[in-house]
């Protein structure tokens, strides 16, 4: 009896970890300030960046946006995660970090209001992509801006860029294309 009962409440704590890691459960709130389900991303592949305007990455965002709308018939979402965790690299409010984007780069995919990647107070989608407990795929650190995170139409990390990887890598635009 006491083995069933064992056998019953580790079947319970395996259901609810599986729930409290689905990708599908996670929301941020969007630059404007609105409540961004990812409930939403159903069936999509998605890539999660983390974003900073004074960094020398902040021109991936043209190639952002060109394969956004080059897939995006095709089910693939963009979300851009602004943070100003490395060397104070996206020092704006969420008003001029919106504008700056717009003005420079036509940026129109989804941008969420700016958080923290890591350490102690990493938004919930961060703390997701990077602990394997969540996301059942890896454990991974944040290391630069504009590294990318690749979630294929299962709502399942698949990838792990570095900042480095253009957006138009082989490694991003086969995963699109297959």
């Amino acid at each position: 009896m006491k083995y069933i009962i064992t056998l019953a409440i580790m079947a319970i704590l395996q259901t609810a970890a599986a729930q409290n890691s689905s990708f599908y459960a996670l929301s941020a709130t969007t630059i404007d300030g609105y409540n961004y389900s990812f409930e939403q991303l159903k069936g999509k592949k998605v890539m999660i960046v983390n974003t900073a305007s004074k960094c020398g990455y902040t021109k991936q965002y043209a190639d952002l946006e060109k394969l956004y709308k080059k897939y995006a018939a095709k089910g693939f979402v963009i979300i851009g995660f602004p943070a100003n965790d490395f060397l104070y690299q996206e020092p704006g409010t969420n008003a001029e970090i919106k504008q700056f984007c717009t003005s420079n780069f036509e940026v129109t995919f989804p941008m969420m209001s700016k958080i923290t990647v890591k350490g102690k107070k990493m938004h919930q989608v961060y703390k997701w992509l990077t602990e394997k407990s969540e996301n059942n795929f890896m454990d991974s650190s944040v290391k630069w801006n504009f590294q990318k995170y690749l979630i294929d139409e299962k709502g399942r990390l698949v990838n792990v860029l570095d900042s480095g990887t253009k957006p138009f890598d082989d490694k991003i635009t086969s995963w699109l294309e297959n």
